[in-house]
């Protein structure tokens, strides 16, 4: 007569309960194992009265019940024992856990472990490291752990552009993997982004004296959507004139400000959960992201050009967006943005963060040429030099040239004699 004892590797049931699955998903998640059915917790065996009905339910259960597929991790077979017959499930370690009651999804409440001779719900952490087993360290490619996402949020920004951002466009982006699970990718991109950006203004050049704050979350695409335009309301602009062409100049150069940006999303390190900082100086701008150079990267090698996005998906999902215009060129860019400032912006790079800074250009303050202050003035001087109007408007030499020929095309004023001899005066 056989008897059983149930161990870290065997467990017994009388009959087929709605705990089997739990039973079969432990194993799978664990080190693999057998399971007995029709025999007692105390290893009688007492026999199944319809052994073929059985092994049809527990076929159905490990085809509609468990997820991902773990068809080829299992089997099940009808044996006599003692006479009687009993079903035997064999489990073996699974190579893309964690397993999970496919009604549930991939949570704590769904997904199980073996300890001894029970199994018990695993943790949030025990689930992670699963899925790094499995995945690989790829954060965007990895499971996550959300399976119940949506995408209002970057739907609307792809359809603003012509793009679709359906079912198909996700697996091809890699939001849905071959197995139907959203992964990492797509809770950045989704309504229920964990990541968020927050902003932070300051009156002078130092933290003390705190203005406002934001943060921004939803969809990485959102949150940079926002960010960009609660930047850019804090970067004045200046209108200046070249005859009857208008030349709008910024503090911040507008293409450093979104190319800082975007790069601070794309290339963040995802493990960490802090947020993107944005610091607003009176004299700067310093954008923090998490996670520092990609290993095997030098400051020299990404100023140069040499692209290793640690979000290569994410960056990809950007650049369809014409949020990136070319790979690998955007602290080059950014420098470049600022040619004839007089500034230039710089990077601290730390073990876990990259600082982008972005000094802010001076701009002169801007009087139309056809204001009643400017107009009045003419009329009351007569003739005035060059150097009178600097000296009335208290503006530097290139901008009142530029004015002055601006109020000429526009036959405001006429220039009389040349050379040093040169004035002006109000046309008539």
């Amino acid at each position: 007569m056989h008897m059983f004892e149930e161990s870290q590797k065997l467990e017994l049931k009388r009959e087929i309960t709605e705990g089997l699955k739990k039973e079969i998903i432990a194993f799978a998640n664990t080190d693999g194992g057998e399971i007995l059915i029709g025999i007692e917790d105390d290893g009688t065996v007492v026999g199944l009265t319809n052994a073929q009905k059985d092994l049809e339910t527990i076929s159905n259960i490990l085809r509609d019940s468990i997820k991902p597929d773990i068809l080829v991790h299992s089997s099940a077979e009808i044996l006599t024992i003692d006479g009687k017959q009993v079903v035997k499930i064999e489990i073996t370690r699974g190579s893309r856990r964690p397993y999970h009651l496919a009604s549930k999804g991939m949570k704590p409440s769904s997904v199980f472990v073996r300890h001894g001779t029970s199994a018990s719900a695993a943790s949030d952490e025990a689930i992670r490291q699963m899925i790094i087993e499995s995945d690989g360290t790829q954060y965007e490619n990895m499971r996550c752990i959300n399976q119940s996402l949506t995408f209002h949020e970057t739907t609307q920004l792809f359809e603003a552009e012509g793009l679709a951002f359906g079912a198909i466009q996700q697996r091809t982006l890699g939001i849905i993997n071959s197995d139907n699970y959203y992964t990492n990718l797509g809770q950045l991109l989704a309504d229920q982004c964990e990541h968020s950006i927050k902003a932070a203004r300051y009156k002078g050049i130092t933290k003390l004296d705190f203005q406002d704050r934001k943060e921004f979350k939803g969809s990485v695409m959102k949150q940079v959507d926002e960010a960009f335009d609660y930047m850019q309301l804090h970067n004045a602009t200046s209108a200046n004139f070249n005859g009857l062409h208008r030349k709008d100049t910024t503090e911040y150069p507008v293409f450093a400000l979104r190319e800082a940006l975007v790069n601070a999303v794309v290339h963040r390190d995802y493990g960490f959960s802090g947020s993107i900082l944005i610091h607003i100086f009176d004299d700067r701008i310093e954008i923090v992201s998490i996670g520092g150079l990609v290993q095997g990267l030098t400051l020299v090698d990404i100023e140069l050009g040499i692209s290793q996005s640690r979000n290569p998906r994410l960056a990809n999902c950007f650049y369809r967006m014409k949020w990136i215009e070319s790979y690998g060129t955007g602290l080059q860019r950014i420098k470049e943005s600022y040619h004839g400032s007089g500034k230039q912006p710089y990077w601290n790079i730390g073990p876990n963060s990259f600082v982008v800074v972005l000094p802010k250009n001076e701009l002169e303050e801007t009087i139309s040429q056809d204001s009643p202050e400017i107009v009045q003035w003419i009329e009351e001087a007569g003739t005035f030099t060059s150097k009178e109007l600097e000296d009335h408007l208290e503006k530097s030499k290139s901008y009142v040239r530029s004015l002055l020929e601006s109020l000429m095309e526009e036959r405001i004023i006429e220039r009389i004699g040349k050379g040093r001899a040169t004035k002006y005066r109000k046309r008539i």
